[in-house]
């Protein structure tokens, strides 16, 4: 049992790794500012390929899932290893619109959503419901944390090689890590059982211990299209200010480091990922969510006064915070309504609300931008949105089952 818990943290931390490569996403704002400084584009263009980015990732976690359920994680990782060295090697050549749309949105877009689809519900399965949010929080930080060393690092090789050869080393070097990190991810054996007490699931029909929902099953319930709205309510606002805080931070606050804006909201983010996911093993997935999306609504409707360095960090710091934790909360969730059978393909089915909220949010960003010459409106919204998602967060339960919690058979080994 020692030697297999020792594996799964193996697996979990492999699995950070992966994500902190494919956080790449999250620094999208020094390569936009790049494209407005160098190549003349307009705010709402250079949103064009990241959005999609955002969108195709989402919608490709569904497949991506789904051959982590059947195949398990390492050829799904493989695979998005070798999306990632074409799509940033091809997005260098061809360095327009069409072209970073095409290689950075649609192949980087897959390789990203391949690849986050697979580390996370490999982890959780070597470990009990006790350290659900835990364990997807670690997993997921990787993701947030990577614009730290991400952004810098993007800079000084635009600053030095320029933008296309910039696409060229980051495509090599993301292709290398990621095939190395995939060899130390994968699912537990088949007669595996966490050692942990577990809620298990309880019905009037005396259902099994786990409610093992097959993607069919999970679409006809309520609570499904329920989180898949909430989940995009929590995800519009982060990945507005994601694509776009290198501007934000000139224009509002005259900050010429803008990689240092990113780094405090990556910091923020991976800690409201681990925070949120041991927070909300304490005190419920969904009073958690309701705490988040009331400092998001409180703090947009002040973001338009935050015109000094120290409190814009502050304003970013709260969302990257908050936006974090959605990105654990909701796996987390999702396990705990819909089962871990088929985790991959339900949760890839529920993350296409992020990509929802990837188009929509960076694309009333860069409108508001042009239309108004300030990000005001956008902020405006944001928190209307959030306080939508509080009237959700209490009104969501689970799929007609109460919990309670009993201990696990324990499996030598």
């Amino acid at each position: 049992m020692i030697m297999r818990q020792t594996q799964g943290w193996i697996v979990t931390f492999a699995g950070l790794g992966v994500n902190l490569v494919l956080g790449v996403l999250y620094a999208w704002s020094i390569i936009s500012a790049a494209l407005i400084d160098h190549l003349g584009w307009s705010a709402t263009m250079t949103q064009i390929p990241y959005m999609v980015a955002c969108l195709v990732f989402s919608f490709s976690m569904i497949p991506g899932g789904r051959l982590q359920d059947r195949h398990g994680p390492k050829a799904v990782i493989v695979a998005s290893a070798i999306l990632a060295g074409i799509g940033f090697v091809f997005a260098g050549l061809f360095l327009t619109l069409v072209g970073l749309t095409v290689f950075y949105g649609l192949v980087f877009g897959l390789s990203m959503g391949m690849g986050y689809a697979a580390p996370t519900p490999a982890a959780v399965k070597w470990f009990g419901p006790e350290k659900r949010g835990l364990i997807s929080g670690i997993v997921v930080s990787g993701f947030g944390l990577a614009p730290i060393y991400i952004a810098p690092l993007t800079n000084a090789l635009i600053q030095t090689f320029g933008l296309r050869n910039t696409f060229f080393i980051m495509g090599a070097g993301f292709f290398a890590v990621i095939m190395i990190l995939a060899q130390f991810i994968s699912n537990p054996p088949k007669d595996y059982v966490a050692q942990e007490p577990a809620k298990v699931l309880v019905t009037a029909k005396k259902r099994p211990s786990y409610a093992e929902l097959d993607w069919q099953s999970v679409l006809k319930t309520k609570q499904f299209y329920l989180l898949w709205t909430m989940f995009c309510f929590g995800t519009f606002a982060g990945l507005l200010l994601i694509g776009q805080m290198s501007k934000i931070g000139l224009e509002q606050a005259g900050m010429t480091t803008p990689y240092v804006l990113i780094a405090v909201y990556a910091f923020f983010n991976a800690s409201g990922r681990i925070g949120c996911g041991v927070i909300s093993d304490k005190i419920g997935r969904m009073m958690t969510l309701i705490l988040m999306f009331g400092l998001q609504c409180a703090i947009y409707l002040m973001f338009s006064r935050l015109v000094t360095p120290t409190s814009l960090m502050f304003g970013i710091a709260v969302v990257g915070f908050t936006f974090g934790g959605m990105l654990t909360i909701f796996p987390a969730t999702t396990a705990d309504f819909f089962g871990l059978k088929n985790f991959g393909v339900n949760y890839g089915m529920l993350i296409t609300a992020w990509g929802a909220g990837g188009l929509f949010g960076p694309l009333v960003g860069g409108m508001v931008r042009d239309l108004t010459g300030t990000y005001a409106l956008s902020y405006t919204i944001s928190a209307a949105i959030s306080a939508l998602g509080i009237l959700l967060a209490f009104v969501v339960r689970p799929p007609a089952e109460v919990y309670e919690t009993q201990a696990r058979p324990e499996v030598a080994g």
